[in-house]
């Protein structure tokens, strides 16, 4: 009888402590939402929205729907990193945009300053050099008076304009300012975009004749998912894909998309080395992916084919008349 009620005890501390880490959990994504960095309504609006609804799927649900949530949340907060990072970029051409204008109006400011000023100037010294000539004394006062007047007025004028190239070199550092801190959290883990099928030609025909191998992959589900989902989907998944094969190659390697469905990365390695490197790409990255439709998690999954071209001893055309071979209709 004592160990039976020990172990109700110790259920029923471990179903608080459970009902405490929903709660917490629970409560972390209700703050996450709360506190989301404000950036144009149609992208903060909705993401608040669907954090919101995950909160409520959570809150004493089932653990298979907790186990979800996790992928759901972490598919939430990366696809509003990658849209914030665009929000930011736009921003930062804008505001580089703005810059540059400015810097054109400075020049042309200084310019037109100078011009004119040198004009002005030499007017008013020749209608000095008049009213010292023998004129009748009344005309060469009224001369004198007229000179000094204007030169006070140009005086104020470059005071005045002094001010406001001032100004615009104020505005020009804001702005510059402004441009590297967007840089820089847009800089963040952002998706890294990959070289097209024309550039790859080229740097497939460089690399022609060097120690290196071409990993050629038909990854299957991207035009898929378009069907099943949406296109939004479609390029989550092209992205989640990118960045899982970038992060199974060397750092620099050089990726390219040669078509839809159609990827080509040159390594600087050995045929056996790139065969074993190849194979171990197209199993590990096969299989679902998790993307976000709607606040939703959603699973498109990716089938891929790889093969392996030695450059060292063909042609550069050859070469390439096997890669397209090999990626023919992707």
């Amino acid at each position: 009888m004592i160990s039976i009620q020990a172990s109700l005890t110790e259920l029923e501390r471990y179903q608080r402590a459970r009902d405490l880490a929903v709660d917490c959990y629970v409560a972390a994504i209700k703050n996450i939402a709360h506190y989301v960095v404000e950036l144009d309504e149609s992208l903060t609006v909705p993401h608040r929205e669907y954090l919101t609804a995950l909160a409520s799927r959570v809150s004493g649900s089932q653990p298979e729907v907790l186990e979800e949530s996790r992928a759901t949340l972490r598919g939430l907060l990366r696809d509003y990193r990658d849209k914030a990072s665009a929000y930011l970029n736009g921003l930062k051409d804008e505001l580089a945009g703005t810059a540059r204008a400015l810097q054109e109006i400075l020049d042309s400011l200084a310019q037109s300053d100078s011009d004119q000023e040198a004009r002005l100037r030499g007017a008013v010294g020749r209608v000095r050099e008049v009213s010292s000539s023998r004129l009748e004394p009344a005309v060469s006062s009224a001369l004198r008076s007229a000179v000094a007047d204007i030169e006070h007025s140009l005086e104020q004028i470059r005071e005045q304009h002094q001010l406001t190239v001032s100004q615009f070199l104020v505005e020009i550092r804001v702005l510059h300012k402004r441009i590297d801190e967007l840089e820089t959290a847009a800089s963040i883990d952002s998706v890294t975009q990959l070289f097209n099928r024309g550039e790859m030609e080229d740097r497939v025909r460089a690399a022609s004749g060097c120690s290196c191998c071409l990993l050629l992959f038909r990854v299957i589900g991207f035009r898929q998912a378009e069907r099943n989902f949406s296109a939004p989907v479609a390029a989550e998944l092209a992205g989640a894909f990118t960045r899982r094969l970038r992060n199974s190659l060397p750092p620099g390697t050089v990726i390219g998309r040669w078509g839809a469905e159609g990827f080509v990365a040159i390594l600087e390695a050995a045929k056996p080395e790139a065969m074993n490197r190849a194979k171990w790409i197209g199993s590990n990255l096969s299989g679902a992916y998790a993307c976000i439709q709607e606040g939703k998690t959603v699973r498109p999954a990716l089938q891929i084919g790889a093969g392996v071209v030695d450059t060292a001893d063909e042609k550069p055309e050859r070469t390439l008349a096997r890669v397209r071979e090999f990626l023919a209709g992707v």
